[in-house]
């Protein structure tokens, strides 16, 4: 027999273990060869660029993908100006919504387009060739593909959207601007309301490296420390080891314009550390199907277990 003392500091610790142990049970049917199916399927298309003939390419695999489940499909169109010509660019943010009646919403996020060149590759010459963005662009798209598959078997707190951003990274040279879609989307919830609001967010990005590897980056723990915490906790109890409980790098990324535009507390889960960033190496040699399924157990529990404190 438990003490009342004994009840009172652990029986709420030891439930919530076994809503862990639940979720991770749960979370193990992700599957890491699908899901590197689907990377290496967007791979396939070639670059994405943003108003490319090879995005437009990848919004209809989307279109499709998600057609099969019981999910809502938005899209957020806008043209912004190209970087080089300043003709206008047509982009498309993708808005994945499940229960979409919850007026209390979480956002899992990523961007979806691909760097014009792999422009950090040491000879200048190679420095116009076509970049692929295995990682650096389909790692996140692949995730969000392979977790449709799950989403009705969860039981979040909440109602969950995937968000798709166009225009991260339409940038030619130093000086030229990032993060067109996640500031659209920031600037349209801030200045149109709508009837729900997010509760919390998660960027993803970068997520398939082989040697996967995920510290707390700096300005997640400043805008949306109890978020960035509780991801990391999730982890620590699955023992999913490429978690690192400790911040290193401090990144301007699309969590940016959602904490600071938006206010919604965002982290980003990124792999900063992965050698082929921006090169033309970041290919599905670089990538595995077993990181995806690390990212993809915690996010699973975490949706299951979050409930905002």
């Amino acid at each position: 027999m438990w003490s009342r003392q004994y009840r009172r500091h652990w029986l709420p610790g030891i439930m919530a273990g076994l809503l862990i142990v639940s979720s991770a049970q749960g979370a193990d049917r992700f599957d890491a060869a699908r899901a590197f199916g689907y990377l290496e399927r967007i791979c396939e298309i070639g670059p994405r660029i943003s108003g490319t003939a090879g995005m437009t390419a990848q919004q209809e695999l989307i279109e499709r993908h998600f057609a099969q489940f019981p999910c809502k499909i938005f899209h957020q169109d806008f043209d912004v100006p190209h970087p080089q010509s300043g003709e206008p660019v047509r982009m498309k943010n993708m808005i994945i919504s499940w229960h979409p009646a919850a007026r209390e919403r979480v956002l899992l996020a990523c961007h979806y387009d691909t760097r014009p060149h792999p422009d950090r590759e040491l000879l200048p010459i190679n420095r116009d060739k076509p970049f692929i963005g295995a990682n650096d662009g389909a790692s996140g798209v692949a995730f969000f593909m392979e977790l449709a598959h799950h989403m009705e078997g969860l039981k979040p707190h909440y109602g969950v959207d995937f968000v798709f951003f166009d225009g991260e990274e339409l940038v030619y040279e130093k000086g030229d601007k990032y993060f067109y879609g996640s500031e659209y989307f920031a600037t349209a919830y801030r200045d149109r309301p709508p009837e729900y609001r997010y509760v919390a967010g998660i960027l993803v990005d970068m997520i398939a490296d082989k040697k996967l590897t995920l510290y707390q980056e700096r300005i997640s723990l400043r805008y949306a420390s109890a978020v960035t915490r509780s991801v990391w906790d999730t982890a620590r109890r699955l023992r999913e080891n490429s978690f690192i409980a400790r911040p290193k790098h401090e990144l301007n990324d699309d969590h940016v314009p959602l904490n600071e535009i938006a206010k919604i507390p965002t982290c980003d889960l990124i792999d900063f550390d992965f050698p082929y960033w921006h090169t033309r190496n970041d290919l599905p040699a670089a990538c595995s199907g077993d990181s995806l399924k690390s990212v993809g157990r915690v996010i699973m529990a975490w949706l299951e277990s979050y409930d905002g404190k």
